[in-house]
């Protein structure tokens, strides 16, 4: 049984490239691109991590501040990704780096190519537009193979959407979609499920959300967002351990990351800034590190209008402590008298 705000300097509402999506082979467009990139302060010279390149925005933003002493590294599981970075950044004076990789492997991978520490990290959580038309099962308006995998080259040893729709248990299929989905009817779309691969195995993501659209109430499935959304989301996020993966990349992000340096994280839906959040207090708890933005940034109304999949985007950054900043909050916490409250 399987179980399982800052103030702006510059709006990312306005246009930063000149490309054009076809001569970029992306329809992808970045989210909090100017936001997250002047949070940075990123400075030539400075080693700077993306650790999801996605269409490669953000990678040719921050190019343009290293100059031609600086190194980008860049980190995507899709092989396209890459592709499409190395065309964006054909013309960067900056050394560069990329990686087709899990950045929750990123310390193994730097440590292989000698790269000890990193001055700043951008994780952007969202998944590119362009997965979309990838052929892998990602969109329910599609009808596609259920793999759901970010790999592109993914082999058959690696769990896939259709292994997990068409194997796993009745309750463990409701408790993914629960709780990755926040899925309200997860108890209802895991029963049609079963019933439906008793007939035959479920092959499509077109196949999957007729199930789910007809499992849910009508007026549910005629809601704002599209009713196998949060179930896909579900998927998604269990196909490729995104959560662990998450834990895992910031944690090594951080333990590479120099004194001052700072990581920057965008995520999408609440369980990913939930996660984001609570690493980012328990390394300010620790005196490790100090919250830039207490509160997350969201994207400007303007944003929102002309790319409708930022509205749930939020940026969080922690800034890395030095190390007698470090010690001397630690004397203050342990010298404090009772009866004196915390400021």
């Amino acid at each position: 049984m399987i179980v399982m705000r800052t103030r702006r300097s510059e709006s990312s509402s306005n246009l930063v490239s000149t490309h054009s999506p076809t001569s970029l082979g992306t329809k992808h467009q970045s989210v909090l691109l100017h936001e997250a990139v002047d949070s940075l302060d990123i400075h030539p010279g400075e080693t700077v991590l993306d650790a999801t390149l996605g269409g490669g925005g953000h990678a040719q933003e921050i190019v343009k501040r290293l100059g031609r002493s600086g190194l980008f590294i860049g980190f995507d599981l899709d092989s396209d990704a890459i592709g499409r970075t190395e065309t964006r950044l054909s013309d960067s004076v900056a050394r560069t780096v990329l990686i087709n990789g899990n950045f929750r492997d990123l310390r193994q991978e730097l440590e292989e190519r000698g790269i000890k520490t990193i001055d700043k990290a951008l994780f952007d959580l969202g998944w590119s537009s362009d997965q979309l038309e990838a052929g892998r099962g990602f969109s329910f308006m599609r009808d596609e193979p259920l793999l759901m995998t970010f790999r592109k080259d993914a082999d058959r040893s690696l769990i896939t959407a259709f292994t997990i729709v068409n194997e796993w248990e009745e309750a463990s299929l409701a408790d993914i979609i629960f709780g990755w989905g926040e899925e309200r009817y997860s108890r209802r779309i895991a029963k049609a499920i079963i019933v439906q691969r008793e007939r035959k195995p479920i092959a499509t993501s077109l196949e999957l959300a007729d199930i789910i659209r007809k499992a849910v109430p009508a007026a549910y499935a005629r809601g704002r967002i599209h009713p196998a959304t949060r179930t896909f989301q579900a998927l998604r996020i269990a196909v490729n351990d995104e959560l662990g993966a998450l834990q895992k990349g910031i944690r090594s992000a951080w333990e590479l990351l120099k004194p001052g340096g700072k990581i920057a994280v965008i995520t999408f839906h609440s369980i990913e800034d939930r996660a984001v959040k609570r690493l980012f207090v328990e390394f300010e708890k620790k005196f490790e590190g100090e919250r830039i933005t207490k509160k997350p940034l969201t994207p400007a109304e303007t944003e929102i209008v002309g790319n409708p999949r930022a509205r749930s985007a939020k940026l969080r950054v922690i800034q890395k402590k030095y190390e007698n900043s470090n010690k001397k909050n630690k004397q203050i916490s342990t010298t404090r008298t009772p009866g004196h409250s915390s400021i």
